[in-house]
């Protein structure tokens, strides 16, 4: 990886390469994710991202898009790389997943805001809210997206805290959905990883 963890050109593999190798490095990373996923309550979830997660990304797109030429994949490498924390935060893909598309249109107009009431904690600390959708507005007067990105930035003493063990909560605080968990051994010892 070049500085801070980002992918460079030097970290994805050819599309002949990936192509031969797809199916072990999928399964290696559908593993990485069931210690990086969050369920907040029955319709919410944090995917945290890191390198691996967005490499992944990167492959698939190349992939699908047949795309082998350097600035192709410098712009892949654009979106993606945002998304890879620096440090001394977490990023993640947050979700409000509803099957039922009935259902889900009428929570998504209720849950106006919900990406500003999801929170995590670090034991000790004071909940950190999300810098939220720097890409885009995902919100518009009549509904959420039921897809944000976020980012949770912390102190120096929050990763030092988590790095030391302290047990890390996430939850969301919003009138129409409020629900919150302790993460998982598996999912806290992850995520600590990400930090510095």
């Amino acid at each position: 990886m070049s500085e801070m963890g980002k992918l460079s050109h030097e970290n994805l593999y050819s599309l002949e390469e990936y192509a031969r190798i797809r199916p072990e490095f999928r399964a290696q990373v559908m593993a990485h994710k069931k210690d990086r996923r969050v369920a907040i309550g029955e319709h919410a979830a944090l995917y945290f991202e890191d390198a691996l997660t967005m490499q992944y990304q990167v492959q698939e797109m190349l992939r699908i898009e047949r795309i082998f030429e350097a600035r192709g994949i410098q712009d892949e490498l654009d979106v993606y790389n945002p998304l890879i924390p620096d440090g001394q935060n977490w990023k993640a893909t947050f979700m409000m997943e509803y099957a039922d598309v009935e259902q889900r249109r009428r929570e998504l107009a209720r849950l106006i805001g919900v990406d500003e009431a999801l929170w995590v904690q670090v034991e000790g600390f004071d909940k950190v809210h999300p810098v939220a959708n720097e890409d885009l507005e995902r919100t518009t007067e009549d509904k959420t997206a039921s897809v944000h990105f976020v980012r949770f930035e912390l102190t120096p003493e929050m990763a030092a805290a988590a790095k030391g063990g302290a047990a890390i909560r996430a939850g969301i605080s919003h009138p129409a959905y409020s629900a919150e968990t302790v993460l998982d051994e598996n999912v806290r010892n992850s995520l600590v990883g990400d930090l510095q």
